[in-house]
């Protein structure tokens, strides 16, 4: 909830799934809803494991293939940032993972954003 509430006060509109949606809820609200990024947030310390599937299927569908993926939370039962996780999200095509750094999400959010902007 306070994820949803920081990114509304950011001006984003924000459309939840619910916790531990499984990656076919996913790409199908991804399809119906045609977001500008997605962000997944683990609070459970499942942020590898299930970020990881998301990012695979969401890779997966041609349609959503080039969209913005950023995982933060949790991404271990441990709650240390594991750089070997970290690397195996980048390559599956997760475009940031940055745990808990909220600056870090509006600062690539806004990035994000400014490149979409028309000269």
């Amino acid at each position: 909830m306070y994820l949803r509430l920081f990114l509304e006060e950011q001006g984003h509109e924000v459309v939840g799934l619910g916790p531990c949606a499984p990656a076919e809820l996913l790409v199908a609200g991804c399809l119906r809803h045609a977001p500008d990024a997605v962000v997944l947030s683990s609070v459970n310390g499942h942020g590898y494991r299930d970020g990881l599937a998301a990012v695979r299927r969401l890779r997966a569908e041609p349609a959503l293939a080039a969209l913005p993926v950023v995982l933060g939370g949790k991404l271990g039962v441990a709650g240390l940032r594991q750089e070997a996780d970290v690397a195996r999200l980048t390559e599956a095509g997760c475009d940031a993972v940055l745990g808990e750094d909220l600056d870090a999400l509006r600062e690539f959010l806004a990035a994000r954003a400014r490149r979409e902007v028309p000269a």
